[in-house]
């Protein structure tokens, strides 16, 4: 079977500081050479942390703030990860614990009771501090919450489908609090403090409102929806059967608005996991979404609206989706399917002879299997500092599917944007993720959401998810 030539896009730029013209496809090498790009459009100046601690351990919150300040070498990924300069010299921002009387610290013996599950007593003990912390929120803008390894007994719970991590994300959510989980084994005792202070870093200036970069060379006038579907617990039959919609709404530029979340009354059938909307509930989640873009925008339109989710488009959906967006704008309903059996591999000409390169196919080579169907690989080849640097170091990467349900023109425009749009992760130091941050997020939310049992029908800001 021979397919159509093949296409490669560029590796997509990234905008840092907006008021000059800062470009670069490294996302730690734009910050530490041009610094994050609202760093003068909405200078920070400091970051207040506070904490939840166990007794004893405040001087471990403290020492990791020291760390921060402090200059770090790559121990992993030596070809990609850049030298950590301190947070004040890369981001231009202080950080600072704020008083420990602010802070809240949990004994051992209060937070595990006999004859309480650990994971109950342990959460009840933590959300219990976060509503305390919720009253002091004037007095610090995120609030650490420091788990060491012997609480790891309250961790998580098969049985019941329950995650500390995810529950506190939604816990202090609810509350407005932007919070920073940190593990003992993945945070303080992690080898490389570079990677560590990177990723802690950039995930303190997004929570404190701050943008690190942007998408450059975008249609400014499209706008990206990512659609995720989330079963909820039932408090009244302790069953997860309500099923809540995701809407996340993103710039052309990749950078995330907002999000909306509300219980769907009608679905019209499920296969597997897969909840799939009549026509009414698809209209009322894609109405809210426009009107997202259009409150944060003074009232304007976009002239496209890509909706991309994982599962495929039920005829009822897309007719739910055109009956809320106005003629005018230019609609393109998109599936993402990650896992594929497709293959390919970069041959070379070696003295005259074909042979397979050491390293994947480029990042970015895309080729059309059928008439509404493509296969971009969002993993692969990078040239970087003037060298290949292939993230996954191993293996042989396979593309994702993209099938369009609704749009038409050629796939360019919409293998660019997915593309750049999986380099929008901001709660990580990697150079690309396999999704585009529409669909990371997605899958984000979507399990956090099952820990919210009171889901109040109002738009929410990511970063108090990350």
């Amino acid at each position: 079977m021979e397919f159509p030539a093949y296409h490669i896009i560029p590796e997509p730029k990234l905008t840092f500081e907006a008021l000059s013209n800062a470009h670069d496809i490294h996302p730690l090498r734009g910050l530490k050479t041009f610094k994050p790009y609202s760093s003068k459009l909405n200078p920070i100046g400091k970051i207040r942390i506070a904490a939840i601690y166990p007794e004893g351990s405040y001087h471990i919150i403290s020492n990791l703030i020291t760390e921060l300040r402090s200059t770090h070498l790559p121990k992993e990924r030596t070809a990609y990860l850049e030298s950590f300069t301190g947070i004040e010299d890369i981001f231009g921002v202080k950080v600072e614990l704020v008083p420990e009387a602010t802070s809240i610290s949990l004994s051992t013996q209060d937070v595990f009771k006999e004859g309480v599950a650990p994971y109950i007593s342990l959460s009840e003990s933590i959300s219990g501090c976060i509503r305390e912390m919720s009253k002091r929120k004037l007095e610090y803008d995120v609030l650490m919450i420091y788990l060491p390894d012997f609480w790891s007994p309250g961790f998580e719970d098969l049985e019941k489908g329950f995650d500390l991590h995810d529950f506190i994300k939604a816990t202090s959510a609810m509350l407005n609090i932007a919070s920073q989980v940190i593990r003992e084994g993945s945070a303080i005792k992690y080898k490389c403090r570079c990677s560590v202070m990177w990723r802690l870093s950039i995930a303190l200036y997004v929570k404190t409102g701050g943008i690190p970069w942007k998408l450059s060379n975008i249609d400014q006038n499209s706008a990206f929806i990512g659609l995720s579907y989330a079963t909820r617990l039932n408090p009244n039959t302790n069953q997860y059967d309500y099923t809540t919609c995701c809407s996340q709404v993103f710039d052309a530029d990749g950078t995330g608005l907002e999000f909306v979340a509300y219980d769907a009354a009608e679905i019209e059938t499920r296969v597997g996991e897969n909840p799939y909307l009549t026509r009414a509930e698809m209209r009322k989640l894609m109405s809210r979404s426009l009107e997202l873009y259009q409150r944060k925008h003074a009232g304007r339109r976009p002239e496209r609206l890509i909706v991309h989710k994982t599962s495929h488009f039920t005829q009822s959906e897309i007719d739910g989706a055109f009956d809320a967006i106005p003629g005018n704008i230019n609609l393109e309903l998109l599936q993402i399917v990650q896992n594929t059996n497709f293959r390919g591999i970069h041959y070379l000409d070696k003295n005259g002879e074909k042979g397979a390169d050491g390293y994947p196919l480029n990042r970015g080579t895309y080729f059309q299997i059928g008439p509404q169907e493509v296969l971009l690989w969002t993993q692969g080849n990078v040239d970087l500092n003037n060298k290949k640097y292939f993230k996954e170091g191993k293996n042989i990467p396979s593309p994702i599917l993209i099938r369009r349900f609704a749009g038409d023109g050629g796939w360019d425009r919409n293998c660019q944007a997915i593309l750049g749009l999986t380099k929008m992760n901001w709660n990580h130091d990697a150079l690309y993720d396999r999704l585009p941050v529409t669909l990371g997020y997605a899958q984000s939310l979507a399990t956090t959401i099952k820990r919210m049992n009171k889901l109040i029908n109002k738009p929410y800001e990511f970063r108090y998810f990350m």
